[in-house]
């Protein structure tokens, strides 16, 4: 079984970055597809962004492309989201994800930590 434990989140104003990470452990963590994904108060889950095993292919929801960078380092076994030119409604409790499938990630997800608060102030 895989373990996923994000940190990173916090407050930041209007326009701010921050930078996300999870750590996976497990024996079979680098062979999973990882993402991120975020709920907001009174919404449901939604994705935000995915990236193969290999790093190779990286995916972005239409709201956070550009502005947002999934990376992975499977040496350490950790996944990091950069997000830059953040906004109000950016905020939501962000969500690290594993599954056997990028389609899985986007529908959400087989494994996911315990979550981390992004507060962007208007």
């Amino acid at each position: 079984q895989v373990q996923l434990v994000e940190s990173g989140g916090g407050l930041v104003q209007a326009g701010g970055s921050l930078r996300l990470s999870c750590a996976a452990s497990g024996r079979t963590s680098s062979t999973y597809h990882m993402g991120w994904l975020r709920q907001a108060p009174g919404k449901e889950r939604e994705f935000v962004a995915a990236i193969t095993y290999s790093g190779g292919d990286t995916y972005y929801a239409d709201s956070v492309k550009g502005r947002f960078t999934i990376s992975r380092d499977n040496a350490n076994n950790t996944v990091h989201l950069q997000m830059n030119s953040l906004k109000p409604e950016d905020t939501a409790v962000y969500y690290c994800a594993a599954d056997w499938s990028v389609s899985g990630i986007r529908h959400g997800g087989r494994l996911w930590g315990q979550g981390t608060q992004v507060t962007v102030s208007s």
